[in-house]
């Protein structure tokens, strides 16, 4: 019997696929569990369209990635912090406020979870932080340590 999954299965399939499973699995465990429906016309299309529809919002999602992209490298950011001597700072600068101070400053707003640190900032000076906005790209933005 063929069935359309509608969620991962394990040892049978993922989410999406149509697989070939015996008939007494899938009107017993498949369907009642609502992990899967058999694979009729309608159901057919209805996947081809679902597919469609996740394509398009993922090409779209891109997209937007890249635009934000352009507009962040173009960017420069300026964290104003305590300093002790020789331009140390009190503690260190944190994805947290550089998000905030990138909101405040330029109006972008990114989620501090995509700005990736490589260590802790502890000097004044300027930096670059790496934003991960999408799995395919990847943002370099300018951060400026300043004096408060």
């Amino acid at each position: 019997m063929k069935v359309i999954l509608l969620q991962d299965v394990k040892s049978v399939g993922k989410k999406g696929e149509m697989v070939n499973v015996s008939e007494g699995y899938a009107k017993n465990f498949i369907i009642p569990r609502k992990l899967g429906v058999e694979a009729t016309n309608s159901n057919m299309n209805d996947l081809k369209l679902k597919k469609q529809s996740e394509e398009k919002r993922k090409a779209e999602e891109l997209q937007a990635a890249k635009e934000l992209k352009e507009a962040l490298e173009q960017k420069t950011v300026k964290v104003a912090v305590k300093t002790g001597d020789n331009g140390k700072l009190f503690g260190s600068v944190t994805n947290k406020e550089i998000a905030a101070a990138l909101e405040e400053q330029t109006g972008l707003k990114v989620d501090k979870k995509k700005i990736v640190l490589d260590d802790q900032i502890k000097m004044v000076g300027e930096k670059t932080v790496a934003v991960k906005l999408h799995p395919q790209v990847t943002a370099e933005l300018k951060v400026v340590i300043a004096e408060a």
